[in-house]
């Protein structure tokens, strides 16, 4: 039986090389090779002394699922919510959205989640907040989600 995916958190200065590569490598081959969306990845808000980066770790030490958290100042982003192919389907997503909320104690939290998400990411409070938009070939729209 293959143990679940183990909880890490860490800052970028906290990440060893090994996994800022297994994270970024994730991301590139989801958002860019199997989206289509040939567009920088990697943007600058990863090095942010704010950002934290959580995944779940499979048995042989890859990503199976990560997002990243942003500290935009008065609110909080949960983005670049990701989960490996092999592993979708068991709700790792999920898993890391709500351990996302937890992070940002009780300030605001925005996405941008790609349009046909919208009632997945409302299930956990999020609510939309703006019109839709197109980023990177992709409808989107802005949510939010206030504190209880």
């Amino acid at each position: 039986m293959t143990a679940p995916p183990r909880l890490r958190t860490a800052r970028f200065a906290e990440l060893t090389g090994a996994e800022v590569y297994a994270l970024c490598r994730l991301r590139v081959d989801v958002f860019v090779v199997e989206q289509q969306c040939p567009y920088p990845e990697l943007d600058g808000r990863d090095l942010e002394p704010g950002t934290v980066h959580v995944w779940l770790e499979d048995d042989a030490g890859g990503v199976a699922a990560a997002i990243r958290v942003l500290d935009d100042g008065a609110t909080r982003a949960i983005g670049r919510v990701v989960t490996a192919p092999a592993h979708r389907g068991r709700g790792l997503a999920a898993q890391l959205v709500e351990v996302g909320i937890t992070l940002c104690e009780q300030a605001p939290v925005t996405l941008g989640a790609q349009a046909h998400l919208e009632g997945w990411y409302a299930r956990f409070g999020f609510r939309r907040s703006g019109p839709g938009y197109v980023e990177d070939g992709i409808p989107h729209v802005p949510m939010r989600r206030d504190p209880a």
